[in-house]
C-alpha cells in the first residue's frame, strides 16, 4: 500500500483518538479515583454546571446471576444546538455513569438480549478495581435518551461476602459539553466576564483559531486583555463602560447534568419458595377453620330444633 493511501487511514485514527481523549467520561476515569464523592455527589457536576432532570428505571427485585437491564433516561429538546469546539454550532452528546452495588457487573457478550445489541452502544467498567461502575458515551444524544444497561447480578451462594438485602443504585446523566475542564480552565460553552472595571477600546478579532480579544482601558489608565474563544456571542462594544464581573458574552449552554438513584433488592429464591408454602398454609388452615366452623353451626342448628 502506498503512503499517500495509508494517509486518509492514519489521519482517522488519530482523529479518533484525539476526539476520544477529550470526550466525558473519560475527564472523571482520568482524575477521579471514585466517581462518586462522599457527600453524594457525582463529580460530573464539577464540569457540567447547569442542572437538568435523569431518571433510573431498574427492576424491584432481581434473582442471583440473572441479567436484567438498568434504562437511563437523559431527556432534552431535540431541536436544539451546542457550541461545538470549533466554535460552530453542532447536535449534543450524552454520556452517564451507572454506579451499582458491590459485584454487580456489566453483563458478558454472550448473555446479551437482541434488544441490547440493537443498541450498538460500548461500555465499560470505571476501572479495573472497580467493575461494579460503568459508562458509556459520548453518543449522539439524537438517538440515545434513553440508554439500557445490561447488568449481571451476583450470587451469594458463590460470593460468600454477599447476602440477600436492598441495594442502592446511583446514575449520572449529561447532555451536551462541559463549562470547566478538569484543571479549571473554561470551555467555549460558558459565559465569559469581565475581570475588571473599564472602557472597551478594541476588540480584535482571533485569525487562526476565531474569537476575539477584547482590551479594556482601566481607571488607573493600564489596559487588560481579555479573550473570548469562538463560540459564545458578544454583548459589549467599544466605547461600552464596563464593571468588573460584567458579562462579556452571553451563556451558550443549552446542555446539563443531573443524577438519580432507585433501589433493588437482591431476592433468594428459596425465601420466594418458603413464603409461597408459608401461603398456602395460611390459607389451607383457614379454609379448614371455615369448614369447622360451618360444621359447628350445624350442629347447634340440629340441637336447637330438638
Amino acid at each position: 500500500m502506498h503512503l499517500k493511501q495509508l494517509f486518509p487511514l492514519i489521519l482517522t485514527f488519530f482523529t479518533i483518538r484525539s476526539s476520544s481523549a477529550i470526550a466525558y467520561p473519560i475527564f472523571a476515569q482520568q482524575n477521579y479515583k471514585v466517581p462518586r464523592e462522599a457527600n453524594g455527589r457525582i463529580v460530573c457536576a464539577n464540569c457540567h454546571l447547569a442542572q437538568k432532570p435523569v431518571d433510573i428505571e431498574v427492576p424491584q427485585a432481581v434473582f442471583p446471576d440473572i441479567v436484567f437491564e438498568a434504562t437511563v433516561k437523559i431527556p432534552y429538546d431535540l431541536r436544539i444546538n451546542q457550541v461545538l469546539g470549533n466554535g460552530k454550532p453542532g447536535r449534543l452528546n450524552v454520556g452517564a455513569v451507572l454506579v451499582l452495588p458491590e459485584s454487580f457487573q456489566l453483563a458478558p457478550p454472550d448473555r446479551l438480549t437482541p434488544r441490547i445489541k440493537a443498541q450498538k452502544l460500548y461500555f465499560q467498567p470505571y476501572s479495573r478495581e472497580q467493575k461494579n461502575i460503568l459508562v458509556v458515551g459520548p453518543v449522539p444524544g439524537v438517538n440515545y435518551q434513553e440508554i439500557k444497561f445490561p447488568i449481571v447480578s451476583p450470587n451469594p451462594s458463590v460470593e460468600k461476602t454477599l447476602s440477600y438485602n436492598k441495594y442502592p443504585i446511583y446514575v449520572g446523566g449529561n447532555r451536551g459539553r462541559g463549562q470547566v475542564y478538569p484543571d479549571g480552565s473554561k470551555s467555549n460553552n460558558t459565559i465569559f466576564t469581565s475581570s475588571t472595571t473599564g472602557t472597551v477600546k478594541s476588540i480584535l478579532p482571533i485569525e487562526k483559531k476565531g474569537g476575539f480579544q477584547i482590551i479594556i482601558e482601566t481607571i488607573d489608565g493600564n489596559s487588560v486583555t481579555e479573550t473570548v474563544p469562538a463560540g459564545p456571542k458578544l454583548l459589549v462594544k467599544v466605547g461600552q463602560n464596563i464593571r468588573a464581573d460584567d458579562p462579556l458574552t452571553n451563556n451558550p449552554n443549552v446542555g446539563g447534568f443531573g443524577q438519580a438513584e432507585g433501589e433493588i433488592v437482591l431476592q433468594s429464591a428459596e425465601r420466594i419458595s418458603r413464603l409461597l408454602v408459608f401461603f398456602c398454609v395460611v390459607l389451607t388452615t383457614q379454609i379448614f377453620l371455615f369448614l369447622k366452623k360451618e360444621q359447628f353451626e350445624k350442629v347447634q342448628l340440629t340441637e336447637i330444633s330438638f
